[in-house]
């Protein structure tokens, strides 16, 4: 007896305020050097999709900060962010890889990249149906959401994990699965979920 059962690993590592461009003070309009930690060959693979923060101990909040690279579906993507003001900002959208960050103008400090803990997890980037899926639960409780066509798509399915590290839960699908017309996509906040093991056909 056969299977086209398939399944799909989703783990993220914690978020990193400067794994994309590590401290540096633009002196005027000018792309960014990516030379964080997550960074090789002047680019950025994120282990998942994941939203993007500029951090700044100045009041940057007059720039902006241009990222562009590839969004959770695989697309050509890029955002426009407002720099922070003695804070952190974080993108709207997601990114599974970068390419560049732009500056408009000189900062009045040193400004950060990295990888927020907001994650869009693929499933698959096509036509699936969800059968079932394993979640290793971390300390803090949280909301997963299951989209459809990117992070922004219909949801599809939701559930709460618990707070208690490292107990697994099996979150019941129906027995005909949850079909994801043009893929499905997985949205969650890495401290509230340690790793997910996803199946579909």
């Amino acid at each position: 007896m056969s299977s086209d059962i398939q399944s799909t690993f989703i783990e993220a590592a914690t978020a990193d305020r400067d794994g994309v461009c590590a401290s540096q003070t633009p002196s005027g309009a000018a792309n960014l050097t990516i030379n964080g930690a997550l960074a090789s060959g002047g680019s950025v693979t994120f282990d998942q999709p994941r939203q993007v923060t500029v951090y700044g101990g100045s009041d940057e909040s007059g720039k902006t900060f241009t990222v562009t690279g590839t969004d959770e579906t695989g697309t050509a993507a890029s955002e426009v962010i407002t720099g922070p003001n003695a804070t952190t900002v974080t993108s709207t959208g997601y990114f599974a890889t970068i390419t560049q960050v732009a500056s408009s103008a000189a900062t009045a400090g040193a400004v950060e990249v990295g990888s927020g803990a907001n994650i869009a997890g693929p499933i698959f980037r096509g036509r699936l149906r969800l059968r079932g899926l394993y979640a290793v639960n971390t300390a803090t409780a949280g909301t997963i959401t299951f989209r459809e066509t990117s992070a922004t798509g219909t949801v599809r399915m939701q559930f709460n994990t618990v707070a208690s590290a490292n107990t697994t839960q099996y979150p019941d699908v129906p027995d005909d699965g949850i079909v994801f017309a043009s893929g499905g996509y997985v949205m969650y906040g890495q401290t509230t979920l340690s790793s997910l093991t996803l199946f579909y056909a």
